[in-house]
């Protein structure tokens, strides 16, 4: 289950680093990939409609533009998720064809989040790997918890993205 205010997640495996043992204040970082049979041209098209995620990511109600530009550094977009929480994110960096790295202003319950999908042709299809750097203030539990969903988040969007894209080709 999915539930950014509450912190609800799915367990899933991830990498932390604390910043001090004893503070509240920590960071960590997120690498999930998968492989899918499908040509980075298409894989690109799909990924870089940064307003499609309903299409694909889990719980994800609807993405819409807050920026007059689509595509690209400055393209910026906010998501709704089904249990109505939202989140703004900014395109920082872009490079056609194989990756983009964006922010998050707000709707998430950290100090820093900025994360990249990148993608990368290889033998029979595509692979696909979406990381990210977080920092919060928050007990090392809630912490804890709060990077193992969003380990689950990018699992279970992952999967969908790639049956998504597997069914089209």
């Amino acid at each position: 289950m999915l539930n950014i205010r509450g912190l609800k997640f799915v367990r899933s495996r991830f990498k932390i680093r604390h910043t001090q043992a004893t503070s509240v204040n920590h960071a960590g970082t997120l690498k999930k990939t998968v492989k899918v049979c499908a040509p980075p041209g298409v894989v690109w098209r799909r990924i870089s409609d940064i307003a499609g995620l309903p299409a694909w990511a889990a719980g994800v109600k609807k993405t819409t533009y807050l920026s007059k530009k689509r595509r690209g550094v400055g393209a910026v977009r906010l998501i709704t998720f089904e249990d109505a929480s939202r989140v703004e994110e900014h395109v920082t960096s872009w490079k056609t064809g194989e990756s983009y790295t964006y922010i998050a202003t707000s709707g998430l319950p950290v100090r820093a989040y900025v994360a990249s999908i990148s993608i990368r042709g290889v033998r029979g299809g595509t692979k696909i790997t979406w990381q990210s750097y977080t920092s919060v203030n928050m007990t090392r539990k809630e912490f804890a918890g709060f990077l193992d969903g969003m380990g689950s988040f990018y699992d279970l969007s992952l999967c969908n993205l790639k049956k998504l894209l597997e069914t089209k080709v």
